[in-house]
């Protein structure tokens, strides 16, 4: 068993740093945020314990602990695949996003003009605070709360959302994985560019950034498929 370095030293006993950690199985206790953090610098199984607010990646609760790892080492488990969103910005590959690319104005209250392309056809054209670009995983995050469908985790697609659009008739659209969308800033005003809420990069005026399916992968190591039944628990029960 290894420790992730911070984790140790709270703990008084010595760790690795998470980057530098080979393991089979990464254990993160927290919610979402933190499952999300891991993987942008680790690429072993997750096994998810909440202990955060609604932790909808996370398999099991607090409580739950001793009986799951008894699960793990009788192998009573199997691993899901989720795939991931490709980020590449003027001809630099950026990290990948387990739930969503997000671009919004690098001002507070102000509005930009995007261009959406879709295998190098226009999508649409739209004012807006910003634009999502989803995966199945991250359409029950942030792309939900600006008006995303759900989408199973086993469709292999994307969805691209407006946030605050100023055309009411500017909607989600969903796309398949095969698919390469463009997001063109057509105004000279810079935006930010945020990968699954933990990696920030700043996007020039009159740039564009590209997105595709990744050829990486997250697992998460999990018990059951019971995506509806987490989905009626995480979702319409907390609210």
């Amino acid at each position: 068993m290894v420790l992730e370095s911070s984790t140790a030293e709270a703990m008084g006993m010595e760790g690795e740093p998470l980057d530098e950690m080979q393991v089979d199985l990464l254990v993160t206790v927290g919610g979402d945020g933190t499952i999300l953090r891991a993987m942008q610098k680790n690429d072993a199984i997750i096994l998810g314990v909440n202990a955060g607010t609604v932790g909808f990646l996370a398999e099991v609760a607090h409580d739950e602990i001793p009986e799951a790892m008894g699960k793990v080492l009788k192998g009573e488990y199997f691993i899901e695949k989720r795939f991931k969103l490709r980020t590449d910005y003027e001809g630099k590959r950026l990290a990948d996003a387990m739930n969503e690319a997000v671009i919004h104005s690098d001002a507070v209250a102000k509005i930009r003009h995007f261009r959406i392309k879709v295998d190098e056809q226009v999508a649409t054209e739209l004012r807006a605070d910003g634009v999502i670009v989803s995966t199945p995983t991250g359409s029950t995050c942030y792309a939900m709360s600006v008006g995303s469908p759900i989408i199973d985790p086993h469709v292999n697609a994307f969805v691209f959302v407006p946030m605050a659009p100023f055309k009411f008739a500017a909607r989600p659209m969903v796309v398949p994985t095969s698919a390469r969308i463009k997001v063109e800033l057509l105004m000279d005003k810079g935006c930010l560019l945020v990968i699954d809420g933990q990696r920030e990069y700043h996007m020039r005026g009159k740039s564009s950034v590209e997105f595709s399916l990744s050829k990486n992968y997250g697992r998460f190591l999990r018990f059951e498929d019971n995506f509806y039944a987490r989905m009626q628990e995480k979702l319409v029960g907390s609210l």
